[in-house]
């Protein structure tokens, strides 16, 4: 008999899904995790009732975090990935042949076996590759901690409440420009602007406060219900951002990347925001006081897995 799994995120919308089958529940030190079959979604992660990634367009997000950021860039070399214990991500990154080391920074152990278990399809080996460095830790404490500089630092988390709260504040985003080489790139995800346009300007507005060539863009990723899912990008260096799509075409076809949702005109288009979108960031910027820099901390539910 099937089990219909409700996810609580959003606090006036409710989306049940399917579970033909559990596979695993438990709740960790960390966090509750459900991990179930359905036919439509293929196996699908659940974290604090929030719907974390399914098998079936899990690629969605995970080229968007990764390509975006390192297409942009010449010979990426070092980069860092914050939370991500799926493995998708850093299967992404590792396929940049530039990269020489990638650290992936999960504070749940138990979500990186669980995957590797349930869906190792989605990491494809890539905790395997010698490259990758996989380091068990607070990713507060790590970026905060380490000496070492990436090219670029994805942070791959969930909703900013419980152990990934510490991954939305001004703080921790301080921490990772200081990590980030010179002109290095920063990105996040940012939830769904269209039903939590709040959490993007929050996070927008730190962004612009510390680096100088800022911007969310959009994905469409069917699982997260509520519209289109806003990633954020943050660097020091303009050029990067505005990155002609021949260039990158010649870049994609150089590296021989291989995608499912990722296209060099993507990439362009998805920093094309809708206005509903620009219109809730010029809000926060106009009741902003001149000249005043804010420490507001996103306290939303806003964010999705990541």
């Amino acid at each position: 008999m099937s089990r219909w799994i409700e996810e609580t995120f959003h606090p006036h919308w409710r989306v049940r899904l399917e579970a033909s089958k559990v596979l695993h529940e438990v709740k960790t030190q960390h966090q509750h995790l459900i991990i179930f079959e359905n036919e439509t979604w293929g196996r699908v992660l659940m974290l604090d009732g929030v719907c974390q990634l399914t098998t079936s367009d899990e690629f969605v997000y995970h080229e968007m975090m990764a390509h975006v950021p390192l297409m942009a860039m010449a010979a990426p070399g070092r980069v860092l990935v914050v939370g991500g214990g799926d493995g998708g991500v850093l299967r992404e990154v590792l396929k940049h042949p530039s990269v020489r080391k990638a650290t992936l920074c999960e504070i749940d152990r138990a979500v990186i076996d669980l995957s590797l278990k349930h869906y190792p399809e989605i990491a494809g080996g890539a905790f395997d590759d010698p490259r990758a460095d996989l380091v068990i830790a607070d990713g507060l404490k790590y970026v905060a901690d380490t000496r070492e500089k990436f090219d670029a630092i994805i942070v791959d988390s969930s909703e900013p409440i419980g152990p990934s709260a510490s991954l939305h504040t001004r703080e921790f985003f301080s921490d990772c420009k200081r990590a980030l080489k010179k002109g290095g790139v920063l990105v996040t995800q940012n939830g769904l602007p269209f039903l939590f346009p709040e959490h993007l300007r929050a996070t927008s507005e730190i962004f612009a406060s510390l680096f100088r060539a800022t911007s969310p863009y959009l994905c469409t990723q069917p699982c997260y219900f509520g519209g289109p899912f806003a990633l954020n990008w943050a660097s020091d260096d303009p050029a990067l951002l505005k990155m002609p799509e021949a260039m990158l075409a010649r870049r994609s076809a150089k590296r021989r990347i291989s995608a499912k949702y990722y296209t060099p005109s993507v990439h362009r288009a998805a920093f094309a925001l809708p206005h509903y979108v620009s219109a809730a960031l010029a809000r926060r910027s106009e009741q902003r006081s001149p000249g005043k820099r804010s420490d507001s901390t996103p306290t939303s539910k806003a964010a999705r897995k990541r």
